[in-house]
């Protein structure tokens, strides 16, 4: 996305963009488009944004060009965070955790202390996506949010619960 980036400039000379950038964190420079009769996407440079960037926008649009009709949007699942969560607006934010069910049986998350879209060690330790909508602010101890758990994304289904 820099100065001397010509991705977009190739792109658009041998075929069509249809969209550049989104409001996603991280991932922001996410690119989609056709060359010739073939649709493209192209993923960020930052290992953590190319990963959200694939799970939350790529396989279900793969899915749905080749149409498989078995595949279903993993759902969301409400949990009550542990600490703050900083976030700014403005953006819908994908932020790594770990989800576990506590002594009260109630689905709690943890936010990982380091969120940048260079740290891929945050997946090691972490076992959910945390979604943090748009307009969205920080989010305090207590309240609830959306969680997505990896082994749905893995697994592309929503009908396998076993592993929490």
């Amino acid at each position: 996305m820099g100065e001397a980036d010509y991705t977009k400039q190739i792109l658009n000379e041998i075929g069509s963009i249809n969209f550049w950038q989104l409001a996603i964190k991280p991932g922001k420079p996410f690119a989609f488009g056709k060359l010739k009769s073939a649709w493209f996407c192209g993923l960020p440079g930052n290992a953590v944004s190319a990963i959200v960037t694939f799970y939350q926008l790529v396989q279900p649009i793969i899915n749905h060009l080749s149409a498989f009709s078995q595949w279903q949007r993993t759902p969301y699942l409400k949990a009550r965070t542990t600490s703050l969560i900083k976030t700014s607006p403005g953006r819908l934010e994908f932020q790594r955790g770990i989800a576990r069910v506590n002594s009260q049986a109630e689905l709690e998350v943890t936010p990982m202390p380091q969120q940048g879209s260079h740290i891929l060690s945050s997946f090691n330790q972490s076992n959910c996506f945390i979604v943090l909508e748009q307009n969205r602010g920080a989010v305090n101890a207590g309240e609830l949010v959306d969680i997505e758990y990896f082994n749905h994304l893995l697994m592309g289904t929503s009908k396998n619960l076993s592993r929490v």
